[in-house]
C-alpha cells in the first residue's frame, strides 16, 4: 500500500478564492527563477500562467453533521507551483488541491491517462486532470468539480456530467498536496472507452496525454510513474 498519506470521505466541497499574497524570501525566488529556467529550456512549450493554490485545506464536520473539505485558494504563478513541486512540497505555506475523475468504465476497469513529452512531467500516469485555475471561480467560489468536468473532456474527449458522479467525494492527503478524487462512471467497456480517447488525443495538434492506460489488478500498479494519488485510490479498490 501506498504510504504517507491518509483518505478522507467528504460529502461535499466548501472551496473560495480569498485575496492572499504567497510571500517567498529572497533565497526561495532565486531557487523560483532557476528551477523555471532549467525546465523552460528542457521543456520549452511551458506557459507561466496564473493557476491557484491553497493557503489552507481543511477536512471537518459542518453544521448538519456532514463531512466537508474547505479550502482557500488563491492565484499564483505557474512557476512557482512547479518549484514548489520540483523542490519535493517545502513548507512554504501553501498546499496543491485539485480534482481528479476517477474513471470506471462500464466493466469494471479504470482508465488513467498518460502525460505527453511538452507536460512539466512527462511520462506520468494519472487520472486527467488539472490545476484549477480563473476559469473555475464562480463569483468567491472555486468550482472543482467544473474543473474536473473541463479537464477530462480537453484532455480525452470524455463527456460527463454530475450523473456520473459516485455520491461522495475521496479526498487523499500526501504531504502537502490535497486531491479530490470522484468516482466517474462510464457507459462503455474500458477498450472502447480507451480506444475513443486515443481518436480524441490523435486530433489535437497539441495533446495534453500520449496515451491511457487500463488498470484490473493491483499488480499492475508496480510502474513508478503512477501519481501518488492515482496509485492510492486504485490501491484501495483493485483487486490483488
Amino acid at each position: 500500500m501506498t504510504a504517507s498519506f491518509r483518505f478522507f470521505e467528504a460529502d461535499r466541497l466548501d472551496c473560495r478564492l480569498v485575496d492572499h499574497r504567497w510571500t517567498l524570501t529572497p533565497a526561495q525566488e532565486r531557487l523560483v527563477a532557476e528551477i523555471w529556467r532549467e525546465r523552460k529550456n528542457r521543456t520549452p512549450a511551458l506557459y507561466d500562467g496564473r493557476i491557484l493554490m491553497a493557503r489552507r485545506a481543511e477536512a471537518r464536520v459542518d453544521a448538519g453533521g456532514r463531512p466537508a473539505l474547505e479550502v482557500e485558494f488563491f492565484e499564483s504563478p505557474y512557476s512557482r507551483y512547479l518549484a514548489w513541486r520540483e523542490l519535493d512540497q517545502p513548507d512554504w505555506g501553501v498546499f496543491n488541491c485539485f480534482s481528479m475523475p476517477a474513471l470506471r468504465s462500464a466493466d469494471g476497469a479504470f482508465l488513467a491517462g498518460e502525460m505527453g513529452r511538452d507536460h512539466a512531467h512527462p511520462g506520468e500516469i494519472y487520472f486527467p486532470c488539472g490545476t484549477p485555475d480563473r476559469d473555475d471561480v464562480v463569483g468567491t467560489r472555486v468550482d472543482l468539480t467544473g474543473c474536473l468536468i473541463r479537464e477530462l473532456a480537453e484532455e480525452t474527449g470524455i463527456v460527463v456530467d454530475e450523473r456520473n458522479f459516485a455520491p461522495s467525494w475521496r479526498v487523499v492527503f500526501h504531504k502537502r498536496q490535497v486531491a479530490c478524487l470522484r468516482v466517474v462512471n462510464l457507459y462503455r467497456e474500458a477498450q472502447a472507452e480507451l480506444d475513443a480517447a486515443l481518436r480524441h488525443i490523435r486530433s489535437q495538434d497539441r495533446p495534453e496525454l500520449a496515451g491511457m492506460r487500463i488498470f484490473r489488478q493491483r499488480a499492475e500498479l508496480a510502474d513508478p510513474r503512477i501519481a501518488f494519488a492515482t496509485k492510492a485510490f486504485l490501491e484501495s479498490v483493485l483487486w490483488e
